[in-house]
């Protein structure tokens, strides 16, 4: 029921491929990618980040941001740093970060089945990203950046996967982070039972990239009204994902900070909040169950135990963590409506951990933070399932998909 395709990937030399693969594009700001790229002219990001080769006070959104992208990619290309396979294929990415390991098929999926609900989101977008996403694809003619998909198990495809996985790797390396990164290119003859497999899947999950995915949908639409010869098998009409069966998967925690106490004292805070939640003090940092979470505040740690019949239990939404914590605490007794927008609350990868929370309190800076539980991809895939969209910042996913390991050419 799904539809998966082999593509002609355009790739760094194998002996290339630790120098040019980077972080993905909005995980690092314009400073942070240009210290990071110092001294390495082979970074991918300087094609997904690439006003770091651009005057600092340049506007990332700026149309010479994308022509120089472009510039950039067409010179890997020129000088031979990347080279496009001879033939479509598929391609098994692995990446082991400590005691974590997770092998994703890297293939191109259909946008007419991501537009049908086949390829379900979880997320809502925002225009300004995916026009972001947009201009840049059109500008390279390429997808530069996985979408992170996920799906219910395959025995038999993790079977084939363990077979082509125990054969030699294109390339194999430890990025600065500690990941390993490890890519096999998949035998030409084992590319149609992969296709058959995915036939018998009724659908994939957006655990990453909603912007990239939604960006790939739209340059789909206009590709196509600008194509009077459009047969629906152009490349643009696909985009490109790594996709991972459901127990390669690891949630982390998205924790939150708030940098006051909306014009309360602790004591009366504490007070209000005891009115939906059983408090204890001197607890740990990291809540040890769902509907657990730990709060951080007056240099302490309290749990905090939604009290009965504060949340909908049956509520796909309504029961995950992040909401509860937003209608029984956030919103009413710290008066922030709209998460998204406002600036009085910052959300934390769980990879920061609990100590990045406890600093930003003791810096003076916030007034007190929150540790989640982290979301299972169960709560994932019946969020998605009944068509609602996750509270925001639910999810944080580890270890990132590398850029410039695999582009798509459109």
């Amino acid at each position: 029921m799904v539809t998966v395709r082999p593509f002609a990937g355009l790739r760094p030399k194998n002996n290339l491929a630790e120098k040019v693969a980077a972080p993905p594009y909005d995980v690092l700001d314009s400073n942070e990618a240009r210290e990071m790229a110092k001294g390495n002219d082979l970074s991918f990001l300087h094609v997904n980040k690439s006003e770091i080769d651009l005057p600092p006070e340049t506007d990332p959104y700026s149309d010479a941001v994308y022509k120089k992208a472009a510039d950039n990619l067409g010179k890997f290309v020129s000088d031979g740093t990347m080279a496009r396979d001879e033939s479509p294929s598929f391609y098994f990415y692995r990446q082991i970060m400590e005691h974590h390991s997770q092998t994703g098929l890297v293939a191109a999926v259909s946008v007419q089945e991501y537009d049908a609900g086949l390829i379900k989101k979880h997320e809502f977008t925002r225009p300004e990203k995916e026009n972001d996403r947009v201009r840049h694809i059109m500008a390279l003619n390429a997808q530069v950046g996985p979408v992170f998909l996920t799906y219910p198990d395959s025995k038999e495809l993790n079977c084939l996967q363990a077979e082509v996985c125990a054969g030699a790797p294109e390339c194999d390396f430890v990025s600065a982070d500690n990941v390993r990164h490890t890519v096999w290119l998949v035998p030409n003859e084992r590319s149609g039972e992969i296709s058959k497999i995915f036939s018998d899947i009724p659908c994939l999950y957006v655990a990453d990239g909603h912007h990239r995915s939604a960006a790939g949908s739209i340059v789909a639409r206009q590709r196509k009204g600008a194509n009077p010869n459009h047969t629906g098998n152009e490349e643009y009409n696909f985009f490109m994902a790594v996709i991972f069966p459901k127990s390669h998967m690891r949630i982390m925690a998205y924790n939150r900070a708030v940098t006051d106490l909306n014009g309360l004292g602790e004591k009366e805070f504490l007070q209000l909040v005891g009115d939906n939640f059983i408090i204890k003090s001197n607890a740990g940092s990291s809540p040890d169950s769902a509907h657990r979470f730990s709060m951080y505040l007056g240099n302490m740690w309290h749990s905090l135990e939604p009290k009965p019949g504060t949340y909908p239990a049956n509520d796909p939404v309504k029961s995950i963590d992040a909401s509860i914590l937003q209608d029984n605490l956030l919103d009413p007794i710290l008066g922030i409506k709209n998460p998204r927008t406002d600036t009085r609350i910052k959300f934390i990868g769980g990879i920061r951990g609990t100590g990045e929370l406890e600093r930003l309190v003791n810096s003076g800076k916030f007034k007190v933070a929150f540790s989640l539980y982290p979301v299972t991809l169960d709560q994932l895939f019946s969020v998605a399932d009944s068509g609602n969209v996750m509270p925001p910042k639910s999810t944080w996913f580890e270890p990132k998909l590398r850029s410039g390991l695999i582009v798509h050419m459109i």
